[in-house]
């Protein structure tokens, strides 16, 4: 299995997955600073691995810390590292439970060379915690694929934005194995096209059947009955079930209502944001105008058209049938049954 970030002789070493799938490149983080600009400009994505990267990165910000400057290089890197990306909980999630673990580490009165250990212990940790959930969302999510199904899925999920295999991906790889999935159906995922560079790219490498699709195809595929399900990940979800996930979502789960379709979301807990009610709350991430307006090198359109460009949408809750985290399958009245998920 890929393994898309690690600690690696005193920095963060990471797959640069604006390469893929031309090139399997690495990129040498030794800075918070290049580690920020990798999670801005989506060098490493994914909610869960963002999470990871920023949990390494206050690590890597301390690294270097006398005692006297420890205090400033902690809270310097932490909000850096807080503002890449708006939308995706995991990160804050990661941040928060870092910065826990700093302050008990100073009040404690810890010795310099032991805090720092400390806290690339608590990164590593983090990242070793999320493979066990991606095994455990796998597990849970495959008794949800009939035999012999076709499941179409969004974006990328895998291993490539996880610590492990995948959540979405994590039950498509788990169903694989057990024989459950004839074929996989990925989007490409405009404008950055992660379906068909990410996805396909990690399904072909398993030798799992796949079949790429512009995102605009869906609904005929659903109207030949030729989708069994679908399975997305999410970058933060709310309360009451609503979630944001790559924008192109919502359709999806529109589209799936009319046909009939079972709509899954598969997530760790870290994704749950228990402080807000609705989606109504989650901060959504608008990008550049140039992801549209060409891709790479190449012009797509007028260079002085207008742009709207949001990283993601946000799907109510009335439009998912279940959601696949590594406590169980939770299902409505998700109101009442999310919240639980807090005290467990």
């Amino acid at each position: 299995m890929i393994k898309p970030i690690e600690w690696k002789n005193g920095a963060i070493a990471l797959i640069d997955q604006r390469e893929l799938p031309g090139r399997l490149k690495y990129l040498n983080c030794n800075t918070v600073e290049k580690l920020a600009c990798a999670i801005e400009t989506l060098a490493v994505r994914g909610a869960p691995l963002i999470g990871i990267a920023g949990a390494y990165g206050l690590a890597l910000g301390v690294r270097h810390s006398s005692r006297t400057s420890l205090p400033k290089d902690f809270e310097d890197a932490f909000h850096r590292i807080k503002i890449t990306r708006p939308t995706a909980v995991n990160l804050f999630w990661a941040l928060g439970r870092m910065g826990q673990v700093f302050k008990a580490l100073i009040k404690n009165g810890a010795a310099l060379p032991d805090i720092k250990a400390a806290l690339l212990a608590e990164a590593q940790k983090i990242q070793a915690e999320d493979a066990a959930t991606c095994v455990k969302i796998g597990r849970y999510g495959s008794s949800l694929v009939k035999p012999k199904s076709s499941i179409l899925t969004h974006c990328n999920s895998g291993a490539l934005a996880t610590g492990g295999i995948g959540t979405a991906l994590g039950v498509i790889f788990t169903a694989f194995k057990q024989g459950r999935i004839k074929m996989v159906y990925a989007d490409e995922t405009r404008p950055l096209l992660q379906g068909a560079r990410l996805t396909a790219w990690e399904l072909k490498q398993n030798n799992i059947p796949v079949t790429l699709i512009c995102d605009n195809m869906a609904a005929f595929l659903m109207a030949q009955k030729k989708i069994d399900g679908i399975i997305v990940g999410a970058d933060r979800i709310a309360q009451n079930g609503d979630f944001a996930n790559k924008i192109g979502t919502y359709s999806l789960a529109v589209l799936a209502k009319y046909h009939g379709i079972p709509f899954y979301v598969a997530a760790p807990l870290s994704t749950f944001d228990f402080k807000i009610r609705t989606g109504k709350q989650i901060p959504i991430e608008q990008r550049k105008p140039e992801e549209v307006r060409s891709f790479g090198q190449f012009v797509t359109a007028p260079i002085d058209v207008d742009v709207y460009n949001p990283s993601f949408d946000v799907t109510p809750s009335r439009l998912v049938t279940a959601f696949i985290t590594e406590k169980g399958v939770v299902k409505p009245p998700f109101v009442t049954n999310i919240p639980r998920l807090d005290n467990n």
